[in-house]
């Protein structure tokens, strides 16, 4: 496997490693906040931008404040490691879930208590210098992620709030084209339409028409156990234990990543 500065020569200038803590166990967290902060550490030291993903999955009927409870463990230990590792906040990205309630909870919440209770949590845990926060959709459909971000940004906060989606802009998508070709023009055109939810980043979107695909849950249960679910394209993808480490190329961004590394941290 080639060393990351030969990534960077590569043309490759951002990175991502996503990570799962199980159970959690103490054990599972610090090895998973270790392991974000040390590749995050050695991606800056080559002259990549890490992004840097402490997964929080849906399985499960736990509610929304177990939720807010585990994920404030697993945040506090990964930023601790950052800092221990001299990792830049502001050469970072963050992709975190939403803090909302387990797939079989029976007490759904609204955009506006999954806004609070994730804004709260950033508040907490993660510094202001932070470069940006790019949520996953995490199995969400793509009408609540975009309502969730929408909610987050009717608030002042200290981040540039925006998304970081596979499932969430693909679903609608994959479903029109069905294998189609003459679908694919179609298809393309829905694609550029979901990776440009600007006004959700300005916290002033309207749903309006919505199709059944973009109402319907992206969830797959164990989803993160199984490397094969990374859909977007990757030019490597490198899997270690629970965590799932890939190297990108700006042309696979989505759009608002793009004008975020490009705009913001200059590359």
């Amino acid at each position: 496997m080639p060393t990351v500065p030969e990534y960077y020569k590569q043309g490759d200038r951002f990175c991502k490693w996503l990570s799962i803590p199980d159970g959690p166990s103490r054990t599972a967290v610090t090895d998973c906040a270790y392991g974000l902060a040390r590749y995050a550490a050695i991606c800056q030291n080559a002259g990549l931008v890490p992004i840097v993903e402490p997964d929080i999955l849906l399985d499960g009927d736990h509610d929304i404040d177990t939720t807010f409870e585990v994920a404030s463990w697993v945040w506090a230990e990964t930023f601790k490691y950052l800092a221990d590792n001299n990792v830049s906040f502001e050469r970072m990205l963050l992709k975190p879930s939403r803090v909302g309630p387990g797939a079989d909870c029976p007490n759904r919440s609204t955009p506006e208590e999954v806004a609070d209770y994730t804004l709260r949590m950033l508040n907490s845990r993660v510094p202001p210098a932070t470069a940006g926060v790019m949520f996953l959709s995490g199995g969400l459909s793509e009408l609540d992620s975009t309502l969730y971000l929408n909610a987050m940004n009717q608030s002042p906060n200290p981040w540039h709030l925006s998304f970081s989606y596979a499932r969430a802009l693909q679903n609608t998508v994959l479903k029109t084209w069905a294998g189609d070709d003459s679908r694919k023009a179609e298809a393309q055109a829905i694609l550029g339409h979901r990776a440009k939810p600007r006004s959700a980043q300005l916290g002033n979107f309207v749903a309006g028409d919505v199709s059944e695909s973009e109402s319907e849950s992206t969830y797959q249960k164990n989803y993160g156990e199984d490397s094969t679910n990374m859909t977007t394209s990757l030019t490597t993808d490198a899997v270690c234990l629970n965590h799932q480490l890939v190297l990108i190329s700006l042309k696979y961004l989505t759009l608002p990543t793009v004008y975020y590394l490009r705009n913001v941290l200059s590359f």
